[in-house]
């Protein structure tokens, strides 16, 4: 009977982290459906980005407020979870505080993890508030409604309960230290939950020890439910900032990737020893011919749809955007999100089917609209401003390239530059012979 709590906490434990282990794979296939792009050059260079970015958060500090808050969190979540690993220990071995013989060390530890708890408390309180009640712009605008505006409330009440517990579960375990009970032995500095102790003084020593326990299942539960929520939150950025900002792009703002289609095509074009009527090679006859730019999350490269997942939801892009500030339909924010609810719903389709079967859907115009995507001036400020290295403007870039290239379907004003670029060799409607007449006015 002594061994049925330490059963049911490895059978919990193995589904928690199996369940989690089957959506990630789910999420790593997800990926892999879009288009192979090399990005394992210059791996010094996006080693130092990935510490500096993802582990350093060197980009969330430009807004020092919500940037502080947020490292904050951050370590929290890191260091809290060195204890995680002596709950996981204890729970499967039946042990109490098994790290205590590290003796003034695990005092330090524990004194350090409560300190924290308090602070990611206090600072989740103050995101909260940040949230609902000052309603900062950037997490009101319309894509914010429904389901993004729960889970970022969600995950605040998520964490507040976990910081409580570890806490209530340490003041109920000072009280128990005090008594002498069984098992409870002095150990660790208590410096935030020896004022919440008192609470539980007169306490006979069954009721603390239910007490105690209860915060510990639930705590570890809790972080369990928390793992397998990250799936269903944009928190999934927990994970993948790293990678995300390690495989980020490393060009210039500005540089534009060729089409290598387009390249080949202008370069036979330029080839003087090319024979424009010479049949193509069978490998070349029998090849489906390559779609221009993007309608679909299939024709967008892994690296964009990575970026969908770990977008964060910050806004941060969309506040920078001068199109969205000038009233116009686009929002950064809203072209991430989109990819990615329409990468969700084709990883739903291949579970349900075994392999996707068209559903008449299409991220453009579905989910994206042309009028979103003309409104982008390419400035890249929502690139610059994002604090994990994701491009909306690469996904923009190639669905404008589909309307163009495969659709003819720019704006007028735009087909107009075209014409006169193709007729004239500049954007202005006049004749090459006639450039100069201004100067004999």
């Amino acid at each position: 009977m002594q061994y049925i709590p330490n059963i049911i906490f490895t059978i919990a434990l193995i589904a928690g982290i199996g369940y989690f282990t089957k959506n990630i794979r789910k999420v790593i296939r997800n990926i892999r459906l879009g288009k192979d792009v090399d990005r394992t050059d210059n791996k010094k260079e996006r080693f130092n980005n990935m510490a500096r970015i993802a582990l350093g958060q060197s980009k969330m500090v430009r807004r020092p407020v919500s940037g502080a808050l947020h490292i904050i969190v951050y370590l929290g979540f890191i260091i809290i979870n060195i204890e995680v690993l002596e709950i996981i220990i204890d729970g499967i071995l039946g042990t109490h505080r098994i790290f205590a013989f590290l003796g003034g060390l695990y005092d330090f530890l524990i004194g350090s993890f409560e300190i924290l708890a308090f602070l990611v408390f206090v600072g989740v309180v103050i995101f909260w508030i940040r949230r609902n009640v000052i309603r900062i712009k950037r997490f009101w605008n319309p894509e914010m409604k429904g389901w993004p505006k729960n889970d970022g409330n969600l995950i605040l009440y998520f964490e507040m309960v976990l910081m409580t517990l570890f806490l209530v579960m340490n003041a109920a375990d000072l009280q128990l230290q005090y008594l002498g009970a069984e098992h409870y032995i002095k150990a660790g500095a208590y410096p935030i939950s020896q004022y919440i102790s008192p609470l539980f003084s007169g306490m006979s020593e069954g009721t603390l020890i239910l007490v105690e326990r209860g915060a510990w299942w639930m705590h570890i539960i809790g972080i369990l439910v928390f793992l397998n929520y990250l799936y269903f939150s944009k928190h999934l950025h927990i994970l993948l900032a790293f990678p995300n900002t390690y495989y980020g792009d490393l060009k210039p703002k500005g540089q534009m990737d060729n089409l290598e289609a387009v390249t080949k095509e202008v370069m036979l074009m330029m080839d003087p020893n090319a024979d424009p009527f010479a049949a193509p090679a069978d490998d070349e006859a029998e090849a489906e011919p390559e779609k221009f730019g993007a309608s679909d999350v299939m024709d967008l490269n892994w690296v964009q749809l990575l970026n969908s997942y770990t977008c964060t939801e910050c806004g941060r892009c969309t506040s920078e955007c001068p199109a969205n500030q000038t009233g116009k339909k686009l929002s950064p924010r809203k072209i991430m999100m989109d990819t990615r609810d329409r990468l969700q719903e084709v990883g739903d389709n291949i579970d349900k089917n075994g392999s996707f079967v068209d559903d008449g859907k299409q991220l453009l115009n579905d989910y994206i609209s042309q009028e979103e995507l003309w409104a982008c001036t390419s400035c890249n400020a929502c690139v610059e401003a994002c604090p994990v290295s994701i491009s909306p403007l690469s996904i923009i870039m190639d669905m404008r390239r589909y309307l163009v290239m495969e659709q003819s379907a720019a704006p007028t004003d735009l087909n107009n530059m075209m014409s006169n670029i193709e007729n004239n060799g500049a954007p202005w409607p006049f004749n090459q012979m006639d450039r100069l007449n201004w100067s004999q006015e």
